[in-house]
This record gives structure tokens, C-alpha cells and sequence, in this order.
């Protein structure tokens, strides 16, 4: 289904991806120092009486420091608006015959679950339908839900299983709903609070993981048991059919329900990037035997391979190599028959990497897949079909593909309106050749169009309004030389008549983890806060990151991941040396991966900084692993038990590495209270230590928000002017900077 979520301020905070599956399994003793000797475990304690007090200590000594800043009641109201606002695209996901959105404004805080029509939703104001008001059922039963999602049953999408957070964590409710009579059914299916997945086979059939008591879940805290649950059985009755063990991330299913060719998968993720697939045929498991960390996806009687690795089939007489990050499509049925990579049938490239592009995603109408490919972090778009149309799959098989004209340079995603359970009926669905495409950068409002694949042309849905003056504003993609040589990109977008004077307030936000791309992306927040006032974003594409496919992640993980810190810090010499900004004006801002990442160079470069954002973060590596859904990391980081791993990770380590004396930049940790990926203790842990060390750092931990630091607008803006005000306060060309010596 069609599902694009892209927010109003853009990705001012950028998350770990663990929606997808996330670990690796402990195969060495314990090689790190004794963790027992740590002071501060105490503040792991999420809700402990003790912990909680020193955070409302530090959270109204920091808010009395920022809220004295100059514009932080009037950035704060700014982003309130900015946030309610009634102009922001109302992005949709595909459901039968309707456009589902949520939507948050200032009468509802906590959202509102609506559909419309296509028809309708072309209208500058489009009639919706409330579907379900989560601010009147909060009030009703008298909790504090957030908005999690639904999965509806197709073909006519009435039975849908939506899930409520409690204040934005991870863990959530699952419950019911009859999309029709917008109620929740009396008696049907129903989940308490716990990390779980549900996938329906059948009007009546769920498969369901879930916490079904001592030894069903990971060590990462996800499902490792998945069960067929009928419609009016307890689930203690419910029937096992896979186990995945307790070191995989975690057991899953996927059930591809297209009218004649009902597929199940079942998955043991065996770390953040490999897993074991079976499908079921009857009441058997077979293997499918394609690499571990390659996907596979169906399309009709075809199936879609997307490469992380470099993969060779065929057989000694007549092989073929394809690279990482490749996109192939062949025959299912023999691809599901292959017993290895010598007896796989012939495969057909839709895309391979080179030196500049990427695939950054793909999706299917009835006839072509749509392909969205990164070419130095600048989206296109590619159609690719069968010669013919209407061609079986088959060896003899041609494919022709074009590049659709779209926007450019700038961020694009595509994606298929077509919903295949309708049928392959001509007339079955109407959207077959149909697709939504966004398209934004850094001075381009976000804007929704609508293509067809068996025409040329987009028709303009929705834009966003300019939500500041970008007149006289430019942007630059330069590169940077890394410690080692490597070309490392990065994006400066210049206020209007800024010139390089070394004296620019200047942001540098990075990530640089789990093939995550940092793409262009327009803020209101940062138009309104930051531009106009005079300050510089800067964007840094480094490796450990998916600017250039696979081969750029996996050169920054584990023993390699220092490279990340090395690209970060060569992009902020590249700042000061071309006179851009100096260290005393460059901040830097980095959330969840990125918190380590900023953590990490604050305390081996801290001379190229003055002031640190660091957001949701890792920073005990010696014991991430062992708090919340951190096991599921050791693919991207490693693992501490291990000593040769232990050995790369306690040097960039920043809990282990602060030290008192140090000379650092001023910094602010944000983190969450419900954050149940990232566990708050690492930002509580880091602030203590530092506090002790005579250090002066500023804290805010939001008692709600889950991962994203906020559950719901007036949260989202009270923590976005607290991080612009003390930016503003350590950066400004006037500011005194008194936090640093």
C-alpha cells in the first residue's frame, strides 16, 4: 500500500530503523570491564522513584537556562502553529476505494484516523470522514494513546487491527476494529501492551507474535514465536507454527494474500541485516535459498531480490555475478524451488549501483515497477516492464526500462497506488498504473503528484505553501576529503547574504548508521529559527549510512565504524578551513544513532565544536546491549563481550571515554521517558558523569514521546525551542559562550 508519512519540519531527528527487524548472537565470554562498577545504574531504573527526581532536577534547571533565552516563548509558539497548521499535506495510504490519513492540529492533539476519496482528496478541501477521534478515545477510557497504525483486510479493508501506544513507546495495544461501523468488535482479536506483530491470513486467521510469557521473546525484547490465532480462541490456545531462538532479533511473518497466489513467509532475523526465510507449503517449511541478507518480495508470479552483498549463481560452466545493492526479478516458483545459487533460474537486473547511484527503494503498479534510485543523494525515477506488457515470466524474458521526468535535485519517492488483492481483473482496480511521487529539498516546499505509468505527465495533488522567505537563499553540495581519502558529500544551505566570513552560526546534523540515507528536505522549523536569523545547515552524507548503497553502509560498521566519526569531523574541517563557519560557531546535532555519533566526536575532536545537540542517544557501548532493544544493534556496533569487539568499541565509547579537565563543547542531551528502543539511561548516565566531572551540561528528558522525544505537537515544539534557544545561546556571532572556557 501506498504510505508516505513525511513530516512538516522534515527529519530534524533521525531514528533507528527498528521497525525493521534488528541482533547478533553472543558466541564469546565477557571481555569488558565490569560494567557493576558503573555509579550511575541507578538511573537505568526507568520509573525509579530516585532517577525520575534527579531527571525533574535537571530538566528545571535546564528549562530555567532556555526559556531565558531571547526567542524561545515566541519559537516555541512558531512551531506550535507551524505544526497545527491546517496547510500541511495530508498524506495518505491507499485502502480499497480510500485514502486513509492521520492528521494532528490544535483541536487534536493526539490525532484523528480519516478517509476520503480520490475524487474528494483533489480538492483544494477535501470532505473526510472520521474514522476514529484518538483525543475522545483517550478521554473515554481514560489513557494516554498515541497513535501506533492499523492493518486492514483487504479486499474490502473493514476488519482492521489498530494499535495504541501508551505515551508513544514501542510497546503497544492491538484491538479490533470494523472500519464500517467504526467500532471496536465485540470479542475479537485483542492484545495487551507488549512489542507485537500481526499479520492476517483470513477474515478469521491472524498469524500473531507477541510476549506469550518466560522465553517467547528475544534477547532484543521481539517476537520469537509466532502463532496461528483463530477468530474466538483464547490465545493461550493459539497454535504454534515457528520459533525463531532467543539470540535472533526476532521470528516474523509476512503473507502476500494476491487472489490465487496466497504466499506465507516465516523469518528468523539472526541479526539487524541476515535472516533465514521459509515459506509454507501445506503444512511443511521450505528454505528459500537466496542470501541471508537479501529480501525477497512477490509480484504476481514473479519475485523481486534486492542485494546487499555481492551474490554469484549459476553453474561453474555459466555463472553471473551480481554486485550489492542490486535489483533482480525472476521466475517465484523456480526461485522458490532453487536448492542453491547454482540451480536459481535466469534473473534480470532492474538495477545495479555504480560509483554514484543507489537504489533508494522500489514499488509495483500492475505492469512495471517503479524504481527510486540516489545519484549523489539527488532522487530519480526509473519504469521498468516486461517487453511486451503482458509477458509471463519466464527465461525469455526482456526488460525495457526509462526514466520518468520528475523533479530535480532534490528528494523524491514514488510509489504504486496498485493493490493486487484487488484482483488481475482489467476493471478490478482503477489505480493499477497509477502512483503518488513527493518531491521536496531544501528551499522547495513539499509537494504530492500523481503519475500514471501508461502516460507521461504528473498532475499535482497538494503543495505545501512557503512557509518562509527563501529569496535570495542558496544551496551547495560539496565534498569533503575523509582521513583516508574517501569523497565524503555533504549539503550547506547559505541564509540570504551570508558570505564566508568564518563567523556563521552553523549546524552540522549527521547520522551515519544502518544504511540510513540523510537526504534534502524542507523545514519550516529550521526557515523560521535558524534561516532567517542568519544561521547555516549543514547536512553530512557520511559512510555507515545508505547515501551509496550498501557498500557505503558497510564501510563504517562494527571495526569500521570509527570512519563514520572520521568523515564527520573531516566535513567540520572542510567548514572551518573554507571559512564557512569556525569552531566557535559550529554546532553539531545528531539523534539515536546520531546521538552516538555526536557523543563520539565531541569528545575526540571537541576542538572543531561549540555547541552539541545530542538527541535519544547511545552512549554506554559497553552495556547497550543489554538495555531495551539494544542486542538488536550488535550487527551495526558489535558486541562488548567479545574482546577483540570490545577493543574498536571502548575507543569511541562516550560514557567510557569522558574524562574530567577535558575542554568540551557546551551540550544539551534530550532523550524520552517512554523511549523503549534507545533506554534514556544512556543520556541520563552521560549527564550524571559529566555533572561529576565538572562539566556543565544542560538536560531535558521528556516524560512522554517514545523514541521521537514527543507525542504530540505542543511536546514536539517545547523541545524544538529548547534545543534552537541553546543553540542560539552557544552559537549567535554575539553570544558570550559561556558554557565553554
Amino acid at each position: 500500500m501506498n504510505a508516505l508519512l513525511p513530516a512538516l519540519f522534515g527529519a530534524l531527528l533521525a531514528c533507528l530503523p527498528m521497525t525493521t527487524l534488528p541482533a547478533a548472537p553472543v558466541t564469546e565470554s565477557a571481555a569488558a570491564p565490569a560494567a557493576d562498577a558503573d555509579p550511575y545504574r541507578w538511573l537505568e531504573e526507568v520509573q525509579g522513584e530516585r532517577a525520575l527526581a534527579w531527571v525533574r532536577e535537571r530538566n528545571a534547571a535546564s528549562r530555567a537556562v532556555l526559556e531565558a533565552q531571547p526567542r524561545f516563548a515566541s519559537m516555541r509558539d512558531g512551531f506550535r502553529a507551524i505544526l497545527d497548521s491546517r496547510d500541511k499535506i495530508p498524506y495518505v495510504s491507499r485502502r480499497g476505494d480510500a485514502l486513509y490519513n492521520f492528521w494532528r492540529d490544535a483541536e487534536h492533539p493526539r490525532g484523528l484516523w480519516r478517509r476520503t476519496t480520490l475524487a474528494e482528496y483533489r480538492k483544494t478541501a477535501p470532505a473526510w470522514e472520521t474514522v476514529i477521534d484518538v483525543d475522545a478515545l483517550a478521554r473515554a477510557e481514560g489513557e494516554n494513546w498515541v497513535w501506533a497504525g492499523a492493518s486492514c483486510l483487504a479486499p474490502d479493508y473493514r476488519r482492521c487491527l489498530v494499535k495504541l501506544s501508551r505515551g508513544g513507546a514501542d510497546a503497544h495495544v492491538v484491538r479490533e476494529f470494523d472500519s464500517a461501523a467504526k467500532t471496536f468488535v465485540a470479542g475479537g482479536f485483542q492484545l495487551p501492551e507488549a512489542k507485537s506483530e500481526l499479520s492476517w491470513l483470513s477474515a478469521d486467521t491472524v498469524f500473531v507474535g507477541t510476549d506469550f510469557g518466560p522465553g517467547s521473546l528475544t534477547d532484543s525484547g521481539y517476537p520469537r514465536v509466532i502463532k496461528r490465532w483463530q477468530r474466538g480462541q483464547p490465545l493461550s490456545a493459539a497454535t504454534t507454527v515457528f520459533e525463531g531462538q532467543a539470540q535472533d532479533v526476532a521470528a516474523g511473518v509476512s503473507v502476500d494474500r494476491t487472489p490465487g497466489l496466497v504466499r506465507v513467509v516465516f523469518s528468523r532475523a539472526t541479526d539487524f541485516y541476515n535472516s533465514e526465510q521459509f515459506i509454507a507449503q501445506g503444512d511443511r517449511l521450505a528454505k528459500i535459498n537466496i542470501p541471508s541478507d537479501a529480501s525477497i518480495s512477490f509480484w504476481g508470479d514473479r519475485a523481486l531480490l534486492q542485494l546487499r552483498s555481492d551474490w554469484t549463481v549459476g553453474t561453474a560452466a555459466n555463472t553471473l555475478r551480481w554486485p550489492g545493492g542490486s535489483l533482480l526479478i525472476g521466475d517465484a516458483r523456480a526461485i522458490l524451488a532453487a536448492a542453491d545459487a547454482a540451480t536459481m533460474p535466469p534473473l534480470h537486473a532492474l538495477f545495479t549501483p555504480n560509483a554514484t547511484r543507489s537504489l533508494a527503494g522500489f514499488s509495483t503498479t500492475r505492469s512495471q515497477v517503479l524504481v527510486n534510485v540516489l545519484d549523489d543523494v539527488a532522487g530519480k525515477l526509473e519504469a521498468w516492464r516486461p517487453e511486451g506488457h503482458a509477458k509471463q515470466a519466464g527465461q525469455d524474458e526482456r526488460w525495457v526500462g526509462r526514466e520518468i521526468k520528475t523533479p530535480f535535485p532534490g528528494t523524491l519517492h514514488a510509489s504504486a497506488l496498485h493493490d493486487p488483492e484487488l484482483g488481475s481483473a482489467p476493471d478490478a482496480d482503477a489505480l493499477a498504473e497509477a502512483f503518488t511521487l513527493t518531491y521536496t529539498d531544501f528551499l522547495t516546499p513539499d509537494s504530492l503528484l500523481l503519475g500514471r505509468t501508461d502516460r507521461d505527465g504528473l498532475d499535482t495533488l497538494k503543495t505545501l505553501p512557503a512557509l518562509f522567505d527563501s529569496s535570495g537563499m542558496k544551496v551547495e553540495q560539496r565534498f569533503a576529503r575523509s582521513k583516508d581519502g574517501t569523497r565524503v558529500p555533504y549539503f550547506i544551505v547559505w541564509p540570504k547574504g551570508a558570505t564566508a566570513d568564518g563567523r556563521n552560526p552553523t549546524l552540522l546534523n549527521g547520522y551515519g548508521g544502518f544504511e540510513i540515507s540523510k537526504q534534502p528536505w524542507y523545514s519550516a522549523g529550521f526557515g523560521t529559527a535558524w534561516y532567517r536569523h542568519g544561521g547555516v545547515l549543514v547536512v553530512a552524507n557520511i559512510r555507515g549510512g545508505g547515501e551509496y548503497g550498501p557498500a557505503w553502509h558497510q564501510a563504517a560498521v562494527k571495526a569500521g565504524k570509527q570512519r563514520s566519526y572520521d568523515d564527520f569531523a573531516a566535513v567540520a574541517e572542510d567548514l572551518i578551513a573554507s571559512k564557512v563557519t569556525s569552531a566557535r560557531h559550529l554546532g553539531i546535532q545528531g539523534g539515536s544513532n546520531g546521538g552516538l555519533l555526536v557523543g563520539a566526536v565531541m569528545l575526540q575532536r571537541p576542538e572543531l565544536f561549540g555547541a552539541v545537540v545530542c538527541q535519544v542517544p547511545l552512549l554506554d557501548m559497553q552495556r547497550y546491549h543489554k538495555l531495551l532493544a539494544g542486542a538488536s544493534w550488535m550487527a551495526e556496533y558489535g558486541d562488548p563481550d567479545i574482546a577483540a569487539e570490545w577493543d574498536w568499541i571502548s575507543k569511541y565509547s562516550p560514557y567510557q571515554n569522558v574524562k574530567p579537565g577535558n575542554q568540551l563543547p557546551a551540550v544539551l542531551f534530550t532523550t524520552s521517558t517512554r523511549d523503549d528502543r534507545v533506554h534514556p539511561g544512556h543520556a541520563r548516565k552521560m549527564a550524571a558523569r559529566m555533572i561529576e566531572q565538572g562539566h556543565a551540561p544542560l538536560y531535558y528528558e521528556n516524560i512522554e514521546g517514545g523514541h521521537a522525544g514527543a507525542a504530540d505537537n505542543g511536546q514536539k515544539a517545547d523541545m524544538m525551542a529548547l534545543e534552537f534557544a541553546f543553540l542560539w545561546r552557544q552559537l549567535a556571532r554575539s553570544a558570550p559562550n559561556p558554557d565553554r572556557p
